[in-house]
């Protein structure tokens, strides 16, 4: 069985990340392709082996063969579309963050429970190795409680881009802190076991915005129930239209730390330190290609093995979380 697959939108993280990793995964089928541009839409038909095209994104969904939908499409229209393909009864994978807010992302999940299909939160970094051996790290007690947690995602700013108006969903918060904020779910999860939760106790936060109104750069800092303090820096500050990255994260328990500098979404062999009582210890994780994963993951899902491993309750926690963070700075 291999299930059809059709990408709504022709944006640049469809071409360069997620179709490539499409190719790559078990059972997935490059069915069709739809855009607004004819002309584009059929190029990226021929470039990457589609069976067929559609010019408008209703045409795509009005097709009965497809059986599962990618949305890319700009932040603001993510619940839009993603609720028409489930309504169409399709299976739907949205690029980060999913919604523009938490009331938005409820919406959507009230669709695919109600028409009885999945939608799962493009976070393709949370499915590789790297991610599986830092929580199994924690899990294990090999740091001890952990008490703090600091990450950083800052990547370039950009001369013309949909990142660079609200009215679409921009800014660093919504483009790159919800890389931090999923991070720090993840690894709260992993050190109490307890699910995902809000937990926020105290949520600090600012930004400074460009003449466009959305956040070049912020800094949130907050407080969990259970004591666990964390930190994340974002921003898309580092010149204009170039490829240069700044990534962190550093965990730190009563017995030792994590500290590491690997990009998210970064794939091939990656390197963490963890200090653990007085021993440090360098982990050597092999990634494969974190968007086959999560294709190949949510086919799983499709074809009845699994479940979909990014979950209602992870996503709604993380939304609630970028609202607070958004109404913090004032965006």
């Amino acid at each position: 069985m291999s299930v059809k697959w059709g990408v709504l939108g022709t944006a640049g993280i469809a071409k360069g990340c997620t179709i490539p990793g499409m190719l790559l995964a078990k059972d997935c089928e490059l069915y069709a392709v739809a855009g607004r541009n004819e002309e584009k839409a059929k190029r990226y038909k021929e470039e990457f082996g589609f069976e067929k095209y559609y010019v408008g994104y209703e045409n795509l969904l009005n097709d009965p063969d497809v059986q599962a939908v990618y949305v890319p499409l700009p932040n603001h229209l993510h619940a839009e579309w993603a609720i028409k393909a489930l309504k169409a009864g399709k299976h739907v994978l949205v690029e980060k963050p999913m919604a523009m807010n938490a009331k938005e992302a409820e919406e959507m999940f009230k669709a695919a429970r109600e028409n009885n299909v999945y939608l799962m939160e493009a976070y393709a970094y949370l499915h590789n190795e790297y991610i599986k051996s830092l929580t199994d790290d924690i899990k294990s007690g090999l740091i001890g409680k952990v008490d703090f947690i600091d990450t950083a995602f800052h990547t370039q700013n950009y001369s013309e881009n949909v990142r660079l108006y609200k009215e679409q969903g921009g800014g660093a918060v919504y483009d790159v802190g919800c890389y931090c904020s999923t991070l720090i779910l993840t690894i709260l999860n992993a050190a109490s076991n307890k699910g995902y939760r809000d937990g926020i106790v105290n949520l600090m936060a600012d930004a400074y915005f460009s003449d466009n109104g959305v956040d070049e750069l912020a800094q949130t800092m907050i407080e969990f129930e259970d004591g666990i303090r964390a930190t994340f820096n974002v921003g898309m500050n580092l010149g204009v239209d170039t490829n240069h990255r700044y990534d962190r994260l550093f965990i730190h328990g009563d017995k030792g730390y994590i500290r590491s500098d690997v990009e998210y979404n970064q794939s091939g062999d990656v390197t963490y330190k963890v200090l653990s009582e007085g021993k440090e210890i360098t982990r050597k994780i092999t990634v494969s290609n974190n968007y086959c994963l999560e294709v190949s993951q949510l086919t799983r899902a499709i074809e009845g093995k699994e479940k979909p491993y990014i979950t209602e309750d992870f996503s709604l926690t993380n939304a609630r979380f970028l609202d607070e963070v958004l109404a913090k700075i004032g965006y």
